[in-house]
């Protein structure tokens, strides 16, 4: 695919990486440039992004049925990215055709796509914003039509939380979140950690100095903390593969995940789990 195809909104600059565009091509996506793919193929030799990303996608797809088993029918997808094979109301709509989701990205490519995705969906919308607003991500048009915040919802972080620095307080943010959504929902998380593998992600974190998305990976402690007045379900915050797996085996793709991952159940109303 060109860097010029028809597809690219006005104004995008194609030069510049874009993490949403990076992580679309690890996960054999076609909408991302040169550019991006250049960082993606530097990033694979001191990290192995394709199965951080692969099993990112996994952990998501395992959340969201996960949270539709706890009666969870809305949900909201912060830093959502460029749609790829296993979107959330695709995972959540083939369980009930009535699950309503709200995307919320501030990459014009990711947008543009999710509208075309959800074309005719009248349970699914995106919205342009970034995560760092929660009030106008919660008071827009969108989320009003689709959400209701009297009930539980499932709020969704997942992989996007190492793009906010510390500047910006990513604790307070999440705690924002947390005050709003009604007593039992559930914030599903995963963000990226120097814990497994400090050297290549301080690579990474150079690699990306030069992108759109500067990085910041965060250890065990800190990325719990986002959690707190939350209580945590099994097995906790955990690397992604470890997160409730499927097959035992799976498991032992552990050691290549390097993002910690886990659910967490706002109290105040019984949890199923």
């Amino acid at each position: 695919m060109t860097d010029t195809a028809s597809w690219v909104p006005e104004g995008v600059n194609t030069e510049l990486p874009s993490a949403a565009r990076v992580y679309d091509y690890l996960l054999g996506g076609g909408h991302n440039f040169a550019g991006d793919r250049a960082l993606a193929e530097k990033l694979v030799t001191m990290v192995p992004a394709r199965d951080m990303a692969r099993l990112n996608r996994a952990f998501l797809r395992r959340a969201v049925l996960f949270l539709l088993e706890q009666g969870i029918t809305q949900f909201l997808d912060l830093g959502s990215g460029i749609p790829t094979v296993g979107n959330v109301h695709e995972v959540a709509q083939a369980v009930d055709p009535e699950a309503k989701i709200l995307y919320v990205d501030y990459e014009p490519v990711a947008v543009a796509h999710s509208e075309l995705m959800l074309d005719g969906n009248h349970n699914a919308a995106v919205l342009q914003a970034d995560m760092r607003e929660p009030e106008k991500i919660l008071q827009s048009p969108q989320a009003r039509a689709l959400l209701d915040l009297d009930k539980p919802l499932g709020l969704l972080m997942v992989g996007v939380v190492q793009f906010i620095p510390d500047t910006d307080d990513p604790w307070a943010l999440v705690a924002r979140y947390r005050e709003v959504i009604a007593p039992g929902s559930y914030l599903a998380m995963s963000a990226f950690t120097w814990d497994n593998a400090p050297e290549g992600m301080k690579g990474a974190v150079e690699l990306f100095r030069n992108s759109q998305d500067p990085i910041f990976p965060r250890t065990h402690g800190e990325i719990t903390r986002m959690l707190e007045g939350l209580d945590l379900v099994e097995p906790g915050l955990v690397y992604t593969p470890q997160w409730r797996p499927e097959r035992p085996e799976d498991v032992a793709d552990a050691e290549r995940s390097n993002l910690y991952a886990g659910v967490a159940h706002k109290p105040g109303a019984p949890s199923t789990d």
